[in-house]
């Protein structure tokens, strides 16, 4: 049977740590679905992992793209089922790994994403509009054509928000509606990682300090000396947004840091409408208060199920 491990959660959680001692005991392979982590020299402030741990187990679909390079869900999509394809023929354990919302979900439940191709003209239109008076502008006119697909928008992602509004635009109708489902034909477990709000955010602060003692500012320097622009989507997020504002003298570092750890709270605070600590379908586990032994014993459970339902319950 061809089983899939899906390991989830907020930002700042562990879901890496995880992945890679449960690809260790069986025998896994990780397929990144994180949204940042595609993009080429944007390490330190994506949390990729670093180089020790990526030697310890194969990674796949980091760091595959520049950071001017569009990438489509449906790229996403394509290349995750491939990815997963070939892990399954070599009779190893596939392992999804992000806390992308979109990039998830799209895998597995099987988005029909809408093949609308990109409309270049209007897509610098609605950059040049979101650069002018604001994203949140862009964010609320998604919200009166169709607030179902803003409400699972992060309303900073103006990547996403600007793709929203072209397909709504050149079809006529709601994105939301569009994007209808099959499920994949692979034995699904969800494990959710957790913790209460003052342990994440204390997890969250910590690593935003880490990040930048170990060159966070560095590695936006570098960026815009290779010639990467702050207007680019993949240099709009967070972490390489506050630290952009320091180079332009609009922010202390001291600011800039107590930017990146507050948007990063309220990011998290997004990523449970995604995924929720009521969804039946995911396993969660409190990692302040949980060993990864329960963890480990809930994936042996489910591998020796031969129950042939889309998602372990």
């Amino acid at each position: 049977m061809n089983h899939l491990v899906a390991i989830v959660g907020p930002t700042g959680i562990g879901k890496s740590r995880v992945a890679i001692r449960l690809a260790q005991v069986f025998r896994g392979e990780i397929v990144n679905a994180d949204s940042r982590q595609v993009y080429r020299y944007m390490d330190i402030g994506t949390a990729k992992p670093e180089t020790k741990e990526l030697s310890l187990v194969p990674h796949h679909l980091i760091s595959i793209i520049d950071p001017d390079e569009s990438f489509s869900l449906a790229q996403f999509q394509a290349l995750a089922y491939q990815t997963i394809k070939g892990i399954h023929q070599r009779h190893k354990l596939p392992l999804l790994v992000g806390g992308s919302g979109l990039y998830v979900w799209a895998v597995l439940e099987g988005w029909k994403i809408p093949a609308v191709p990109p409309d270049l003209e209007l897509r610098k239109r609605l950059e040049e509009k979101a650069a002018a008076r604001g994203a949140d502008e862009l964010y609320q006119e998604l919200m009166g054509l169709d607030p179902a697909a803003a409400q699972k928008i992060d309303p900073r992602n103006v990547r996403r928000v600007i793709r929203a509004l072209e397909i709504c635009q050149k079809t006529g109708a709601y994105f939301s509606q569009l994007q209808s489902k099959e499920a994949p034909p692979f034995k699904i477990l969800i494990i959710g990682l957790t913790a209460d709000r003052r342990e994440l955010y204390r997890r969250i602060d910590l690593r935003v300090d880490k990040m930048i003692k170990q060159g966070l500012v560095a590695e936006v320097e570098k960026l815009l000396n290779m010639g990467y622009d702050f207007k680019l989507p993949s240099m709009s997020g967070i972490g390489y947004k506050q630290i952009g504002l320091f180079f332009k003298g609009e922010l202390t570092l001291a600011e800039a840091i107590e930017q990146i750890k507050s948007e990063t709270h309220r990011f998290v605070r997004h990523q449970y409408t995604w995924f929720r600590l009521d969804d039946a379908r995911i396993h969660w586990f409190d990692v302040a208060r949980q060993p990864d032994s329960e963890v480990e014993a809930r994936l042996i459970e489910f591998l020796k199920t031969e129950s042939k339902e889309g998602v372990a319950r």
